[in-house]
């Protein structure tokens, strides 16, 4: 099953039915990674980090690969939540990450244009959000080569003929 979705869809399929539904694992890479906001009920909005901070209280494993270090709301909402300091939050600062994909249990992935950010996969209003489009997929053959490709570059596989070692603020090998 292959669905189609375009920038004002993102914020409702991934972030408010996908990525909760999760019972065993996220794993998300982004390039680009803000304080993001999601929509929780009737017009209301909590930070993203809310909902991977109660995924990992259930005792699913996050994984999380950005390319830069996130500003200062996102530290200051981190911080907020201390279910994220602990073994089942992962977290890769990697410089050459670009792709942009979720993938939830094995069993749905994400693979598209946006960010983590507002004007990514956030609510924005649409006169003020990126044309994005991506695709969700339950096909197990394209989701087991996207979670290869997570995993070459999570587990340092990349790391040993990446280029920009001399800037990548934590080498994994």
């Amino acid at each position: 099953m292959w669905e189609l979705i375009l920038h004002s869809h993102h914020h409702q399929r991934l972030l408010r039915d996908v990525i909760p539904s999760a019972k065993k694992f996220v794993w998300i890479a982004t390039a680009d990674l803000k304080d993001m906001h999601v929509l929780a009920q009737k017009g209301k909005y909590r930070p993203f980090l809310a909902v991977l901070a109660e995924l990992v209280s259930e005792g699913v494993e996050v994984r999380l690969i950005h390319a830069k270090e996130p500003g200062p709301r996102f530290r200051r909402d981190f911080d907020k939540y201390p279910e994220l300091r602990t073994d089942r939050f992962e977290r890769l600062l990697c410089p050459r990450m670009h792709m942009k994909a979720v993938i939830v249990d094995g069993q749905t992935a994400y693979l598209g244009s946006a960010n983590f950010t507002g004007a990514g996969l956030g609510p924005k209003s649409d006169h003020r959000r990126n044309f994005e489009a991506g695709f969700l997929t339950t096909e197990r053959p394209v989701i087991r080569e996207i979670m290869e490709e997570y995993d070459r570059v999570f587990l340092g596989n990349a790391c040993t003929k990446c280029q920009l070692r001399k800037v990548c603020p934590d080498p994994i090998a």
